[in-house]
């Protein structure tokens, strides 16, 4: 499976478990609210106990004969005492509080007793402790993390279940095109080679349009290889004449130009060098050469430009053609905007991932009718 698809079904899994966990929000939400009513019901009912129990010893030790009271302490919940003035007599902790601040509603938890007489003369007995939900959001979290996490890898599991046919049927037809790729290979060289020794020695119009159908052949061919490999083959970049190589990529598309009678103009800086894949530039250059031919009338010129400027190199291929009505779709792959024209709208898209991968700068300018320019931005460093 490729990267790509992949990350499809990471994506859709997780989409549908987002999903999934919303959809559960919902009623867990009114679960949550339940279980802090509850929650809070319970620590109140055991805070009551507790104050239940110093009541109980306040009033054993006023009908006691000891002289000295052990207060109960407690880690959990602070104890506080006042008189009748209610003015704070003593407290488990260092703090002072009004007996009337827990009037008003705050996250602590306390009970409140009027006592009897007693030989302290407390008049109010109050236990307090703190109170938060923090325990049952830490729950409520953790369970839905879980719960996520099984719909996630459910959700990977099913899926990949649904589309393991359809992977299957994929690696067979990859295996098939990498096969036929192979077989078509050597026949078409052949044919390449045995035309070009045709036309040396004989040269005629039926001749020269068989020998231009098979240079599209080749072009396809070569599309659909590069397409096929580039996602498991490196083609690692190598330092190239540009001009050279530019020159001898004109040349050979001079032919296919010949049979619509369409020159093409060089103005190419000599002696210029970069570093890209051989196979790349190639690719970069025959897709673009080969459109501006297909897509130009006849008996017009075609400017091919290479320009050095700083650093920066431009290779600038001006056509005399219908022009192009949507410029930002060209590089989508299979897309056409001129189906009568023919092919499999895969050439500029393997031009964009090119420049996408070796930092290539493109820019498409485009006239109905009259023609269009494709400019191409090398960075030399």
């Amino acid at each position: 499976m490729i990267e790509r698809d992949k990350r499809f079904i990471y994506t859709i899994a997780f989409i549908y478990s987002v999903v999934i966990i919303v959809i559960v929000s919902i009623p867990a939400y009114f679960y949550i609210d339940i279980e802090k009513s509850s929650y809070k019901q319970l620590q109140m009912k055991e805070l009551e106990r507790y104050a239940s129990g110093v009541e109980k010893e306040i009033y054993d030790f006023s009908s006691s004969q000891n002289n000295t009271f052990d207060f109960p302490r407690s880690f959990v919940y602070e104890t506080y005492l006042y008189d009748k003035s209610k003015r704070q007599i003593f407290s488990t902790s260092s703090k002072t509080i009004p007996l009337n601040r827990f009037d008003s509603k705050e996250e602590i938890l306390y009970k409140k007793i009027v006592l009897n007489p007693n030989r302290m003369n407390i008049e109010y007995l109050l236990i307090t402790r703190q109170f938060s939900y923090e325990e049952i959001y830490r729950k409520a979290f953790a369970a839905m993390l879980f719960l996520g996490a099984v719909i996630f890898l459910l959700a990977i599991f099913f899926i990949k279940i649904i589309i393991h046919p359809l992977e299957k049927a994929n690696r067979y037809l990859n295996s098939f095109f990498n096969d036929a790729m192979h077989e078509l290979k050597t026949p078409l060289g052949i044919i390449q080679l045995n035309m070009e020794i045709l036309k040396e020695k004989r040269d005629s119009k039926e001749l020269q349009r068989l020998f231009n159908s098979v240079q599209n052949i080749a072009l396809i061919y070569e599309d659909i290889e590069y397409l096929i490999k580039h996602k498991h083959v490196d083609y690692r970049p190598e330092q190239i004449d540009f001009s050279a190589f530019l020159q001898e990529r004109v040349k050979y598309f001079s032919d296919l130009a010949k049979i619509k009678d369409i020159k093409i103009d060089e103005n190419i800086t000599p002696d210029v060098n970069i570093f890209i894949n051989r196979i790349e530039l190639q690719r970069l250059i025959d897709n673009t050469l080969s459109n501006a031919i297909k897509y130009s009338d006849k008996n017009v010129h075609i400017s091919v430009d290479l320009l050095k400027e700083d650093d920066v190199l431009l290779l600038i291929i001006e056509d005399k053609g219908c022009g192009i009505k949507d410029t930002s779709s060209i590089f989508i792959r299979y897309y056409r905007e001129n189906s009568i024209k023919g092919g499999f709208g895969i050439g500029l898209s393997i031009v964009k991932n090119i420049c996408d991968k070796n930092n290539i700068t493109v820019s498409v300018e485009s006239s109905i009718n009259i023609g269009t320019t494709f400019t191409y931005k090398f960075q030399i460093s």
